[in-house]
């Protein structure tokens, strides 16, 4: 296993990419076992995982129709996947003229670990620091912004605008600042580097819904983590040969072709069920 899949990290994926049902079913703890060792993840490691989340309030114990124990999304966690859906699948190109959020933000010194948080945080939703406690990014992530502020209970401490850069240096020249641009198309060449053959190796020879469904829970933990780390600067202020549109392209191919295969490996599991080896 990749050292960048974390157990816990991988639990979020597959939930995200599998786990999200109209009723909220709970996927029962054993065949989440099963499926996550599929990916190289022993049960200890899975348990451990499952707890630190159920801690964070991402996951709900609750029993499944059989009596089985299980563990369901709570409301924050479903809000969190269906914000970072807008991210990890969004295929908008943005626009110059879509202009600016800025989070302006007051913390006392007797708060300074929620500036810690908020630093993080905001680091995390993908802005970038245009001054001491004033961050900036692409308009199209307020309401992400919005929803996590909230979520955390930082709102208190937030003002954030919406805006245009009018100087005085040109915008190209203020992002290469805001951002690490350099950090961030390194990042693209990687999952280009490890994902990119492996969607090669499947326009040329497909394999089975098992291998599907491990390529794609992979590519999908890689990925989740890029448009976070890349806020989606227009082209016009990215530099030359900018890798993050063919990263992206890679992206969606395996989404394409693997994400529903995967699903033929994992329904099974997810009713109660073993799937057939054959």
């Amino acid at each position: 296993m990749a050292e960048q899949h974390t157990p816990r990290s991988l639990i979020v994926s597959l939930y995200g990419a599998y786990g999200r049902t109209p009723d909220n079913a709970p996927m029962p703890v054993a065949e989440l076992i099963r499926l996550l060792a599929v990916l190289g993840v022993d049960a200890p490691s899975v348990r451990s995982s499952v707890s630190r989340l159920k801690r964070r309030g991402l996951l709900v114990p609750q029993r499944t129709a059989d009596g089985a124990a299980g563990y369901a999304l709570s409301e924050d966690a479903r809000q969190l996947l269906d914000d970072g859906d807008r991210r990890i699948y969004a295929r908008e190109e943005p626009r110059p003229e879509d202009g600016w959020v800025l989070a302006v933000f007051s913390v006392p010194e007797a708060e300074r670990h929620k500036r810690h948080l908020l630093r993080s945080r905001l680091a995390r939703l993908g802005f970038g620091t245009a001054a001491p406690g004033v961050w900036i990014a692409p308009a199209a992530l307020y309401e992400e912004t919005r929803h996590t502020l909230q979520r955390l209970r930082l709102d208190p401490y937030v003002d954030l605008f919406r805006g245009e850069h009018l100087g005085f240096s040109a915008t190209a020249e203020a992002a290469a600042r805001w951002w690490d641009l350099a950090a961030i198309a390194k990042q693209h060449e990687e999952f280009l580097d490890r994902h990119e053959p492996v969607l090669h190796r499947w326009e040329t020879a497909p394999g089975s819904s098992e291998e599907a469904y491990r390529d794609y829970l992979f590519a999908l933990d890689s990925w989740r983590r890029l448009p976070y780390a890349d806020p989606g600067l227009p082209e016009a202020l990215l530099p030359a040969g900018w890798p993050g549109g063919r990263a992206a392209s890679v992206f969606a191919a395996l989404h394409a072709r693997l994400r529903d295969k995967g699903a033929e490996f994992v329904q099974p599991f997810t009713a109660g069920g073993r799937p057939s080896r054959a």
